[in-house]
């Protein structure tokens, strides 16, 4: 029997197909070792943006890299107040329990997310109506005063510096985490910052020394 699904969905399905000819079958011997677990090395953080896939941009096996995305690729600090901690739950899950060795922070060009905190078009949307972004990119409020001063609230020199350094408060806010502070004091966890230009597809790493974004060759 031939289910008619949507178009958008029928298109998920035949890339699906394709996965199970291509990705799956002739790699079985890998999906066997994921069978029973994951050993993920490094996490990454990243944006919601459809056009900026981690595996994709790092062309990396399943298993290889633990990834959470949201909005802006953003950290919020470490809190205990009550409520529903999904950022931080994976991080605690990712150092806590797989040990992770690595966490880069990778933000991207044309970030909807940044430019919304450099404009603040969504300041005092009602939620569901532009509020919870309005709320959750207001990490980046400290952030966007030097920003503006430097550049104003238009353009892509604007937004690009609102993008990076939203990079640089999340890896900020990461070291408020007791367990992230500790094992990176103790040598066994390593924070990055990154940035990917869709224009050019160029990736750059933070060089925390100097707060610059430099390119990979």
């Amino acid at each position: 029997m031939t289910e008619s699904y949507s178009p958008e969905l029928d298109r998920l399905i035949d890339g699906y197909r394709r996965f199970r000819e291509t990705g799956w079958s002739p790699n079985r011997e890998r999906w066997a070792t994921l069978r029973d677990g994951q050993e993920p090395e490094i996490m990454v953080i990243a944006c919601s943006d459809s056009r900026v896939d981690p595996a994709q941009i790092f062309d990396v096996d399943p298993g290889e890299i633990f990834v959470v995305r949201n909005v802006a690729a953003m950290v919020p600090p470490f809190e205990t107040t009550p409520g529903h901690h999904g950022v931080s739950a994976a991080l605690e899950f990712a150092v806590q329990v797989l040990k992770v060795k690595e966490i880069v922070v990778l933000g991207h060009g044309m970030c909807g997310g940044c430019k919304a905190a450099l404009t603040r078009e969504l300041h005092g949307c009602e939620p569901g109506e532009g509020g919870f972004v309005a709320d959750w990119i207001a990490l980046l409020d400290d952030a966007r005063g030097p920003v503006v001063a430097q550049y104003g609230t238009e353009g892509r020199a604007a937004e690009r510096a609102m993008e990076q350094a939203g990079v640089r408060v999340s890896i900020d806010n990461l070291r408020t985490f007791p367990c992230i502070r500790r094992k990176e004091r103790d040598g066994e966890l390593k924070l990055r910052g990154a940035f990917f230009a869709i224009s050019d597809g160029v990736l750059h790493v933070l060089d925390e020394d100097s707060g610059e974004f430099g390119p990979v060759s």
